[in-house]
């Protein structure tokens, strides 16, 4: 087990969750998260890795597997102009590589928003820290244990 879902189950545990990993063959999408699931597209939360401009610190949007994340939007809402984030500083703020990053577990606090509508489903699944693994939890939690606060910030 890779020290990034170690991470991610220490988190959920400290939260009272019980984590049940799912490991998935190929899940470079949203959609074939979904499919190896066997949920809905937008339940499955894609966590979206901004780097804000002022403050060079990685921005984590909670995003349902349909959605965009609106660059202008996000940018309103985080209060800072956003660019792309590189792999670098999305490992060294989170921990995580790309396509694994966890919404829980980062090694440094991140600022975070969710999509509203990962709050429309009773279930969700969320990367358990690797591009292959995933976890359920009730959609309900996920602001609470990620600190992610509600927004507007899809296209």
């Amino acid at each position: 087990m890779s020290k990034s879902m170690k991470r991610v189950i220490r988190a959920l545990e400290a939260a009272g969750i019980d984590p049940q990993i799912k490991e998935l063959g190929q899940a470079r999408t949203a959609q074939q998260a979904a499919d190896g699931v066997g949920c809905e597209l937008d339940q499955i939360a894609k966590s979206i890795i901004f780097a804000g401009v002022d403050s060079g610190e990685a921005l984590l949007f909670l995003t349902a597997g349909g959605n965009r994340v609106d660059d202008a939007k996000a940018s309103a809402v985080a209060g800072e102009a956003l660019t792309k984030a590189d792999a670098a500083l999305i490992r060294a703020q989170t921990g995580f590589a790309i396509g694994g990053v966890a919404p829980v577990g980062h090694l440094n606090p991140i600022r975070a928003w969710i999509d509203p509508r990962l709050l429309e489903f009773d279930e969700i699944w969320a990367a358990a820290g690797t591009p292959h693994h995933v976890f359920a939890l009730k959609s309900a939690v996920l602001p609470e244990i990620s600190g992610a606060k509600p927004a507007d910030f899809t296209a």
